[in-house]
């Protein structure tokens, strides 16, 4: 392969992270040519100190100067916001945007990137939770090929490489169960946020991990699968596995089935999209049965579990419905992580906040952008109602 020139929207978060350890461990193979973060100008300077990237975009536009004055007699352009997020996205020296920025706010430099004809690499599973048929329409057109990042959709996309997509009976994603897997409502009204957030398996950041303890993370990912593989959405299936070593399986329509397997490690599906076509060698640990006597899987408790649900009842019901529940999950989370909000109320909050905002069976991207915005604004005011 090529030398490829990435750009990592995200590169301060948990995957921008192992990504930059994936491009360190192959000099030959990938160069950086923009980082981007949201507030964290600190470690953008040590990362584009390290890497030398063509340029980097902070957010955060008060953070313009300070990383302006470190960087910019070292020849990195420096700039800063939403809007030049976006512009930055639209670059064509790029060769692979890695969309790794956390939640909705991903979407606009996504799209951009995908316009200019840059392939993505994509870990923000919001972008297509959002506005999936917008987003996944806009690659089709532009022949732009949109490799997943999430363990669950490169294991479903390599299963499905050299098959038919007509003849997938079904996909089945896995899940882990986070750190409540088994545990009933009476102990989940007093979790607090430091257990929430220890994960069993995955190493990832605070409102993945907090999605993963609720499984909206999993609902969320079969939003994700629906558009990325064009399927029907009684194609999605979610099963719990807790090893994680099955990232997720496909059943084809003789009944066969193929699973993708792997110890847990994202820099595994990161290096796969990085790189595909081609399969590039590392040392990372390797999986062995001897150490895996069992691999156990059961029904996700979707009673006790009520993100789940509501995320498959949106996926069903299609238009704006999963933009609104996207939304609100961001509030509730970063509400909860701020200890504003019990671990079940989040759940309360979205389910209400899906009755507030108007249904919209087709919406345009600017009805995506209205409707996020309306959910918000309903769930900060529940949020500030709520006394804890």
């Amino acid at each position: 392969m090529s030398k490829k020139n990435i750009a990592i929207f995200g590169s301060t978060g948990s995957i921008g992270i192992q990504a930059l350890e994936v491009i360190e461990a192959h000099p030959d193979k990938f160069s950086v040519e923009v980082l981007t973060a949201g507030v964290n100008a600190d470690l953008l300077i040590e990362q584009a100190l390290k890497f030398r990237p063509n340029a980097v975009v902070i957010a955060d536009e008060s953070k313009y100067e300070s990383i302006k004055e470190v960087l910019f007699d070292k020849g990195i352009k420096v700039f800063a916001g939403a809007k030049a997020m976006v512009e930055v996205a639209s670059w064509s020296s790029i060769d692979m945007m890695l969309a790794a920025i956390m939640g909705f706010a991903g979407l606009a430099p996504t799209l951009a990137a995908i316009e200019q004809g840059t392939p993505i690499a994509l870990a923000n599973k919001e972008t297509l939770v959002v506005a999936g048929d917008i987003v996944m329409g806009t690659a089709r057109k532009r022949n732009v090929p949109v490799i997943p990042v999430d363990s669950e959709h490169s294991a479903i996309f390599q299963c499905l490489m050299g098959e038919s997509s007509a003849k997938v009976e079904k996909m089945i994603l896995t899940a882990s169960g986070g750190p409540f897997l088994g545990k009933k409502t009476n102990f989940l009204i007093n979790v607090k946020k430091d257990h929430a957030l220890q994960h069993p398996n995955w190493r990832m950041g605070p409102k993945i991990t907090i999605d993963s303890a609720t499984l909206m993370n999993k609902g969320l990912e079969m939003i994700e699968a629906r558009w990325l593989f064009n399927i029907d959405p009684d194609k999605i299936e979610v099963v719990i596995h807790p090893q994680s070593i099955i990232h997720s399986l496909v059943q084809f329509v003789d009944g066969s089935m193929k699973a993708q397997m792997g110890l847990p490690d994202m820099k595994l599906p990161i290096q796969f999209a990085l790189g595909y076509p081609t399969r590039l060698e590392n040392d990372f640990p390797r999986f062995s049965f001897r150490n895996y006597s069992n691999l156990t899987f059961e029904q996700p408790d979707t009673k006790t579990f009520r993100n789940l649900g509501i995320a498959i009842e949106a996926m069903l019901k299609g238009g704006n419905a999963a933009c609104v529940m996207n939304a609100a999950n961001e509030e509730v989370v970063h509400a909860f992580l701020k200890n504003r909000i019990g671990f079940l109320q989040m759940t309360d909050v979205i389910e209400e906040i899906m009755g507030k905002v108007p249904f919209i069976e087709k919406p345009t991207l600017h009805d995506y952008y209205e409707s996020d915005l309306a959910a918000r604004e309903h769930a900060n005011n529940m949020i500030n109602a709520i006394i804890i």
